[in-house]
């Protein structure tokens, strides 16, 4: 497999994709009903009633829809692999992240030839985070993210940061 054809962004597929923007389309929800009292604004009795209402939904449309897109263009790069050159062949690399997972505990959820997919080890209060890896013949790419069955969390974020590192360091003479 040549490292031109390994995928930019971790694919997630069903519930496990509405889940993980399910922030996103909360916000875009909100921003609907916000454009909704935009709309009724013009069929409202008095003229202050109609500003009055406009502006708020105008103000809410604006927060909302300025969140929505801030978590948006978060959440797209959190999906995003992170690139790192080998200087050793694939099956070496594969050997090095096998080392890897063992030691750390991490679990494999899905193995293809050239890609795995991993779950950390989780405890009573955190289910862990997926390490997605995929493996060509000059490159490996790398993308971890919190699960989407717990949701979004600053400290998971940062623990994703860290197994990257990790599966980089191990993968690097």
């Amino acid at each position: 497999m040549h490292s031109a054809t390994l995928p930019a962004t971790v694919q997630l597929r069903g519930i496990d994709r509405a889940r993980f923007f399910a922030p996103v389309m909360f916000f875009g929800a909100l921003a609907v009903l916000c454009l909704g009292l935009i709309a009724l604004a013009p069929f409202l009795v008095t003229i202050q009633d109609a500003v009055a209402i406009a502006a708020a939904g105008l103000f809410g449309l604006l927060a909302t829809g300025s969140a929505g897109a801030l978590i948006l263009y978060w959440q797209l790069r959190w999906l995003r692999y992170t690139s790192v050159p080998l200087d050793t062949d694939a099956a070496t690399a594969r050997a090095a992240i096998q080392r890897l997972i063992v030691q750390s505990g991490w679990r494999i959820t899905r193995a293809d030839a050239n890609s795995l997919e991993l779950r950390t080890a989780g405890t009573l209060f955190d289910d862990g985070e997926r390490i997605c890896i995929e493996i060509g013949e000059h490159e490996l790419r790398v993308a971890s993210l919190c699960d989407p069955t717990v949701g979004f969390s600053l400290v998971g974020q940062r623990r994703c940061l860290q197994h990257c590192e990790q599966v980089r360091r191990a993968v690097l003479p």
